[in-house]
């Protein structure tokens, strides 16, 4: 289980690493296993603001769907592309090629009430 140290988690099990005023946000290592294979993000959200713990979207597994919640306020600049043809990449690579959405953000502060890899690591209990 990857738990890196430059992104912070929401107890919603995303990650957000923020670069400058923007943000790359996907779903946890922790997340992705528990949820299992990956087949289909559906994100509908793009240029939209959204509040921190809104729905952006959702992420269908082959035994599941659940939703997708902003771990922090923003505008949803960009989903990523490549999900489109391949899902996979959130369960290959979560932290990397797997991110989901790029966000304008609107309060950086915000990043304060996020967990660091280790009081996430502990939350999960892994």
């Amino acid at each position: 289980m990857n738990f890196p140290e430059n992104v912070k988690y929401s107890s919603d099990h995303e990650w957000v690493r923020l670069e400058g005023s923007e943000a790359y946000v996907g779903i946890t290592d922790f997340a992705q296993d528990e949820l299992g294979e990956i087949v289909y993000v559906d994100v509908t959200s793009q240029g939209e603001n959204l509040s921190q713990g809104e729905v952006f979207g959702s992420i269908e597994a082959v035994k599941t769907v659940s939703d997708l919640i902003m771990p922090l306020s923003g505008k949803v600049l960009e989903v990523n592309a490549r999900l489109d043809d391949a899902p996979e990449l959130v369960n290959r690579d979560p932290f990397g090629e797997g991110w989901i959405i790029r966000v304008a953000v609107k309060d950086p502060a915000e990043m304060d009430q996020l967990m660091t890899a280790s009081a996430y690591k502990e939350f999960t209990g892994k």
